[in-house]
C-alpha cells in the first residue's frame, strides 16, 4: 500500500489519466468556462440595478444670503450686521408608485437576464456534449482501427508462412502486405481526430492539461426506446429558457407601459425655509419660516411617446413569444425525426449487418488461407468489414449527436 501511495504521489499524471465522465466534464465546464462565468456576472449587475431603481430622490438644500453692508455704518465697519440668511430644503415627491414600478421593472429584467443566462448555458452545453461525443467516437474508431490492424497482422504472418512453404505467390504476399498501409493510415487519422476532439473539449473547459494526460469515458451506444413526441413537446414548453424569457418579456413590457403612464403624472416639489433678516424694521419679523409647493404644469409633455411605444412593445413581445413557441415545436420535431431516423438505421446493423460482415470476413479469410477463395475476394471481404464497422460507429455518433440536439430542443437532459 505504501509503495502504491508513493508511486501515485510521485506521478501526478496518474490521476489525470483517469477518464472524466460526462457529469464530471459538465460540472467542470460550469465551474470554469470563462464565457459562462462572464455572462453570470450580468445577473449580479441586474440585481444591482434593482437597488438603483428603488432609490428615493435626494432632497435639495439651498443656502442664500442677502443684504450684506458694503459701506461702513457711522464709520464702523459692520459687514454682517444686516445680512439675511435663508437655508432652504426641498424634496421631489414621486406620485403613482413610480419607485415601486421601477423596482418591479428591474426585478423582471433580472428574471429575463437569468433565463437568457440559462439559455446560453443550454447552447454551450450542447457544444460541450457534441465535443464529448466526438471524443468518444474518435476513441471507438481508434480502437476499431487498432483491432483491425492486429487482426490483419495475424493474416500477414499466416501469409508469410504460406509463402515460405511455397503455398502463396510472392505477388499475392506483396499485395497483402501493401494493404497494411491503409490500416496504419486509419490509425493515424483516428489518432489526430481524437487529439483534436480533446483539444476542443479542453478549450471549453478552460483546462491547460496536456492532451496526452486528458481523457474522457462514457457509454458509446444507443437506445431504441423513444418517448412519444408529445412528451418531448410538453417538456420543452416547461423548460426552454428562451421561451421562458420571451414570456417574461411580456410581463416586463406591461410593467414598462404602466411605468410610462405613471411617469406622465405630475410630481410636486415641497419646500421649506427659515429666514433670519436683521435688516427688517419690524422687530417681530427678524426670523421667519416659509413653505412652498412647486407643481409642474404638464400641458405639452405628458410622456405621450413612451406611453405609445410601451403599449406597442406589449404586442411585439406577445408576437415574439408566439414565434419562440413555434420555434420550440420546430426544434423538437426536427430532433425527434433525426433520432427516429438514426434508430431505424441502427437496428439492422445491430440485428444483422455487423454479424454478417464479421461472418463474411472470417469465412472468406479461412477459405483464402486454405486455397478456397481468390485474393480479391479476401481483400474485398476485409474492406467490407471495415466499412460496415466504421459506418456503425458513425451512426452511433450521429444518434448521440441527435440525442444532444433533442436535449437542446427541450431545454434539459432527457437523453444520455
Amino acid at each position: 500500500m505504501a509503495v502504491f501511495l508513493c508511486a501515485t504521489l510521485a506521478n501526478p499524471a496518474a490521476w489525470a489519466q483517469a477518464g472524466y465522465t460526462w457529469q464530471q466534464v459538465k460540472d467542470k465546464f460550469e465551474a470554469a468556462n470563462p464565457a459562462l462565468r462572464a455572462d453570470a456576472i450580468g445577473i449580479d449587475e441586474a440585481k444591482a440595478e434593482e437597488t438603483t431603481a428603488y432609490l428615493r430622490p435626494n432632497p435639495q438644500f439651498t443656502f442664500l444670503t442677502d443684504g450684506t453692508q458694503i459701506a461702513p455704518n457711522h464709520g464702523v465697519w459692520t459687514p454682517l450686521r444686516g445680512t439675511q440668511y435663508q437655508p432652504n430644503f426641498s424634496y421631489l415627491h414621486e406620485r403613482q408608485h413610480k419607485r415601486e414600478l421601477r423596482l418591479e421593472d428591474a426585478r423582471e429584467n433580472t428574471t429575463i437576464t437569468t433565463s437568457l443566462h440559462v439559455d446560453l448555458e443550454r447552447n454551450l452545453i450542447f457544444n460541450l456534449r457534441g465535443n464529448f461525443v466526438q471524443t468518444l467516437q474518435a476513441k471507438a474508431v481508434l480502437e476499431l482501427a487498432k483491432a483491425d490492424l492486429e487482426y490483419y497482422d495475424k493474416i500477414i504472418e499466416i501469409s508469410r508462412n504460406r509463402f515460405r512453404a511455397g503455398d502463396l505467390a510472392r505477388i499475392d504476399l506483396d499485395r497483402i502486405e501493401l494493404l497494411r498501409v491503409q490500416y496504419e493510415s486509419e490509425i493515424q487519422t483516428a489518432t489526430v481526430n481524437l487529439r483534436t476532439a480533446k483539444i476542443l473539449l479542453l478549450q471549453l473547459l478552460n483546462d491547460r492539461t496536456p492532451v496526452d494526460q486528458f481523457d474522457v469515458t462514457g457509454i458509446f451506444d444507443w437506445n431504441d426506446s423513444l418517448q412519444q413526441l408529445d412528451d418531448f413537446h410538453k417538456i420543452a414548453l416547461d423548460n426552454r429558457p428562451d421561451l421562458r424569457a420571451a414570456v417574461q418579456a411580456i410581463d416586463k413590457a406591461k410593467t414598462d407601459h404602466t411605468l410610462a403612464v405613471s411617469n406622465g403624472s405630475t410630481d410636486p416639489i415641497f419646500g421649506a425655509w427659515y429666514t433670519n433678516n436683521p435688516s427688517f424694521n419690524n422687530p417681530n419679523a427678524l426670523q421667519t419660516l416659509g413653505l412652498s409647493v412647486s407643481i409642474p404644469l404638464r400641458i405639452f409633455d405628458r410622456n405621450q411617446g413612451e406611453k405609445q411605444r410601451t403599449l406597442l412593445d406589449i404586442d411585439r413581445s406577445q408576437k415574439t413569444a408566439d414565434a419562440a413557441r413555434a420555434q420550440v415545436f420546430s426544434d423538437v420535431d426536427s430532433s425527434y425525426e433525426q433520432l427516429r431516423s438514426n434508430v431505424v438505421l441502427l437496428k439492422p446493423y445491430k440485428d444483422k449487418y455487423l454479424d454478417q460482415a464479421t461472418r463474411v470476413r472470417d469465412t472468406v479469410t479461412y477459405a483464402y488461407m486454405h486455397g478456397g477463395a481468390a485474393l480479391m475476394d479476401f481483400l474485398n471481404a476485409q474492406s467490407d468489414y471495415r466499412v460496415v464497422q466504421l459506418a456503425y460507429l458513425q451512426l452511433i455518433g450521429s444518434y448521440l449527436t441527435a440525442a444532444s440536439q433533442m436535449n437542446l430542443a427541450v431545454g434539459r437532459e432527457v437523453l444520455q
